[in-house]
């Protein structure tokens, strides 16, 4: 496992320098053929700030996900992206199935599998939409049809959590009341900070999960 495990941090650092230098091709030929260079003093300022947003949240979900995700599962999910929206549930959902637990060779295995082929349903099934909806585009930004496409993700995500919040009931009240207290009080730093929110929840269900084995009612 452990020569596994250097194997995959090598392959994985390796592909994730090619992903890097994949995304800087697009704005370097768009500067080759226009020849119209970027303001450096705008670009560190704009480099700076998107730092300043993204970079801890960037650390705080390889810490989160990293452990469910495996070695090859965490470099495969970071390259190809989307992982709160799929790789995540997805793989969350692959582990319940087979049954496996964190940190084993057994969960390395189903979760890289998991990451592996939600990417490659990703690009087919995006594909396949963007060649098949196309012509029905009028019809579904219809005044009737449109709002209902503003809740699919909430929609998505309810049913997902439902599937786990039922067999932890005990578990979700705190981090609920939380969450739904912060959205109240404050929506723009729940909607702007949502990896944030994430590690806060979490930190609160692992209090509360100790609390409560402690009492014994867990």
């Amino acid at each position: 496992m452990k020569n596994y495990r250097e194997e995959m941090h090598f392959k994985g650092r390796i592909f994730t320098v090619i992903g890097i230098c994949v995304m800087l091709v697009v704005p370097f030929v768009i500067w080759f053929a226009t020849g119209v260079a970027p303001n450096n003093q705008k670009l560190l300022v704009g480099i700076a700030t998107l730092s300043l947003i993204y970079l801890p949240g960037g650390i705080i979900e390889v810490l989160t996900y990293g452990p469910i995700l495996g070695t090859s599962g965490t470099y495969l999910a970071f390259i190809t992206g989307n992982l709160v929206n799929l790789k995540i549930p997805c793989v969350m959902n692959a582990k319940e199935i087979v049954g496996t637990e964190i940190n084993t060779e057994e969960n390395e295995i189903v979760s890289t599998i998991a990451v592996a082929f939600s990417s490659i349903t990703t690009v087919v099934i995006m594909t396949l939409g963007v060649l098949m909806l196309t012509p029905l585009k009028p019809f579904l930004n219809s005044p009737v049809l449109a709002p209902a496409f503003n809740w699919v993700v909430s929609a998505l995500f309810g049913a997902l959590g439902y599937k786990y919040f039922k067999n932890h009931l005990k578990l979700i009240i705190a981090p609920l009341i939380f969450v739904i207290i912060l959205s109240i009080i404050a929506p723009s730093f729940v909607y702007g900070n949502i990896v944030i929110v994430i590690v806060l929840l979490a930190l609160i269900t692992i209090l509360v999960a100790r609390i409560l084995w402690q009492k014994k009612l867990i």
